[in-house]
């Protein structure tokens, strides 16, 4: 028995599917993977995986899927899948293509995030909706992982073929820091011990919206002097972001790039935020919550799935500064609230843990596989 996980990148398997590729194994499959990226090719290669190189571009009309599309029509003229699981947009649409007309196995693509959304440019609309809605007819199971996408998925598939999980899973918080630790790592990285900390694990593009808090962060720091900001994750707009820093002469920012020590960043951060324009359901803002932190966060898709103003956080609109600084500082100045706000947030992080999650794309693998 075989069954093939396929991404855009290596990276998107090693970061989110490797319980679901365990799971597979302890079945007695044959795992293979298809997708790109050296480093993380190799991390899979560790767990025994059969890696495939498939050279996806993630732009949808780049030459480069001419070839990403050969070599999957190839890989499924020589091999027969069971059960072929799919993610990332362009990567999704380009293998359901390719499987189609196939007689064996069955294609499953999770949705982590439809690129037509409520707000979305019309553009968004016309060409990804479009294309979704023909690739449906190549898709044998459709799982969606936020309110929105599980509502628009019903103009795609019938019900019957259509899942709604809580995302791919967070795992509990493995180790806790001493005090005594907590200490050495905030001076490693220059915060003092009465700091509040706000922390923002997020890639750094456009899409993120850094801008929003930078913009704003003057006068959250002249409101609140012990804030101090923790921005975790690489990005084509890393440079920019600094240069802004910079020249706004903005203190208490501290660009940390990619960290593997995130569990511990998060054990010495008071609030969390994302401020993104779009999102499927983002696994940092889960990871904060397991670890009883209070979020800040724009009223998106997916991230207003998981938090609920005046509950477990704040949920503020785009651009709206007043609001977004009226959220932090109400943090800042009520530490209960802080406390409060935070086991709110690890309770209603339950249906998202890893170990139920699990159990609900199990039960799609065995529908399916019947």
């Amino acid at each position: 028995m075989k069954v093939l996980f396929v991404a855009s990148v290596y990276r998107h398997l090693t970061a989110f599917h490797v319980p679901y590729i365990q799971y597979f194994q302890s079945q007695g499959f044959e795992v293979w993977a298809a997708g790109t990226g050296v480093p993380d090719k190799e991390k899979l290669e560790e767990l025994q995986v059969k890696c495939i190189d498939v050279p996806f571009s993630r732009s949808p009309l780049s030459m480069q899927n001419i070839d990403a599309f050969k070599t999957l029509k190839n890989l499924f003229h020589n091999e027969n899948f069971d059960l072929v699981h799919v993610h990332t947009p362009v990567a999704a649409l380009l293998t359901r293509r390719a499987f189609k007309n196939n007689r064996y196995g069955k294609i499953i693509y999770t949705a982590h995030g439809f690129h037509f959304f409520e707000g979305a440019p019309k553009q968004n609309w016309l060409i990804y909706f479009m294309a979704e809605k023909i690739a449906s007819k190549w898709t044998d199971h459709l799982i969606t992982i936020n309110e929105e996408d599980y509502k628009n998925a019903h103009k795609l598939l019938p019900t019957e073929k259509i899942s709604y999980v809580h995302g791919v899973g967070v795992e509990n918080m493995s180790k806790s820091l001493t005090e005594d630790e907590k200490k050495l790592l905030k001076e490693q990285l220059g915060l003092s011990n009465e700091s509040i900390v706000i922390s923002c694990i997020a890639e750094l593009n456009y899409n993120k919206n850094h801008q929003f808090l930078l913009r704003n962060w003057k006068l959250l720091k002249q409101e609140n002097p012990q804030f101090e900001l923790l921005l975790i994750g690489t990005g084509e707009n890393e440079n920019k972001l600094k240069d802004y820093v910079t020249k706004e002469q903005l203190l208490g920012i501290h660009f940390l790039r990619y960290r593997r020590d995130v569990p511990d960043l998060l054990q010495i951060s008071d609030i969390v935020t994302l401020l993104s324009y779009r999102e499927g359901l983002p696994k940092s803002i889960m990871e904060a919550m397991e670890a009883s932190i209070p979020c800040v966060v724009t009223n998106t898709r997916g991230l207003r799935d998981l938090i609920k103003s005046n509950e477990n956080g704040f949920v503020v609109n785009h651009e709206d500064d007043q609001a977004l600084v009226t959220a932090f500082t109400v943090l800042a100045k009520e530490e209960p609230l802080r406390k409060q706000m935070g086991q709110k947030a690890r309770q209603s992080v339950e249906p998202y843990l890893l170990d139920k999650v699990l159990q609900e794309y199990i039960a799609i693998y065995e529908r399916l596989l019947k």
